[in-house]
């Protein structure tokens, strides 16, 4: 029998391995105006935050590997999640939505073949797509988000490259919202916790992609408003119910634990609140159950 090394078609399964990349000149130097963020963030409280969420990780059983190929100039690049997903027939580079992103994908794809992921297919032409607006509802189903960051080009591109491997391609329309400077990706809305439980903000939320949840018996945690807006809908599940999240959403991790979630909580004042991105963001999985 073959042990894997990666494919990760999952939100919730037990996470085995997963890539970071440590903050480096670009991030904490970055022009918080050009980068969309509240305000530049600090050096050394960003690199001594993200050494303990991957600490964090790595006491959870997780093997962290680090996306180290250099990136000057790409502030943004600290969240990993975005230029690539992985399944089980190894990445699949895409094609960043947001212009000063561009380039990302290339130099994730290197640091994954290093750790010897290969590359199954990448986004080419017009195609614009991130990972934040991708979501497994299952191992063979994926959910994308078609808004500013996510194109139909690139979604009929994706079904070319998955759909020969067995995964069902889903799309839903993201709404306006804040428009085309901020970033609203459907994992802004959603995060499954368990294969059957969710936290989610409805407002916000397409119609169809709701009914599809309600459908599959998902359960739905809404946070509370003023929680959505530090990213309470941004947790990343290590294994089914347990959850790792922002240390600034107490209701929403309360209505976890008493949903039978255990939660763990990490500081991201730095790396997480002024650069808009939460702990799904900052990991890319290579390795689920």
């Amino acid at each position: 029998m073959t042990t894997r090394s990666y494919g990760a078609q999952h939100m919730v399964t037990q996470l085995r391995k997963v890539m970071l990349r440590t903050p480096d000149a670009a991030f904490y130097g970055a022009d918080a105006e050009r980068w969309h963020y509240t305000s530049q963030p600090e050096k050394a409280g960003a690199l001594a935050e993200h050494a303990a969420l991957c600490d964090t990780l790595r006491k959870a059983g997780v093997e962290v590997i680090m996306h180290d190929t250099a990136l000057p100039d790409h502030a943004d690049a600290i969240f990993c999640f975005d230029p690539v997903i992985v399944t089980d027939k190894g990445a699949i580079l895409l094609a960043m939505g947001k212009k000063l992103r561009e380039g990302e994908e290339e130099a994730i794809g290197k640091s994954l073949v290093k750790a010897g992921i290969p590359i199954l297919g990448r986004l080419t032409g017009s195609a614009k797509a991130e990972g934040g607006d991708m979501l497994w509802l299952d191992h063979h189903t994926l959910a994308i988000g078609l808004g500013f960051r996510t194109n139909h080009e690139a979604v009929r591109q994706l079904k070319l490259l998955l759909e020969p491997i067995g995964v069902t391609v889903l799309a839903y329309d993201l709404p306006y919202f804040t428009g085309p400077e901020a970033c609203l990706h459907l994992l802004s809305l959603i995060s499954l916790v368990d294969h059957d439980l969710a936290v989610v903000h409805l407002p916000l939320m397409p119609t169809a992609f709701y009914q599809e949840l309600v459908r599959r018996n998902i359960r739905m945690i809404e946070v509370p408003a003023h929680e959505f807006d530090t990213m309470a809908t941004n947790v990343l599940a290590i294994a089914p119910k347990v959850c790792l999240m922002l240390d600034c959403n107490p209701i929403t991790a309360r209505m976890l634990a008493d949903a039978g979630c255990e939660v763990q909580t990490y500081q991201g004042n730095q790396i997480s609140l002024k650069a808009e991105g939460g702990p799904t963001c900052l990991t890319r999985p290579i390795l689920r159950d």
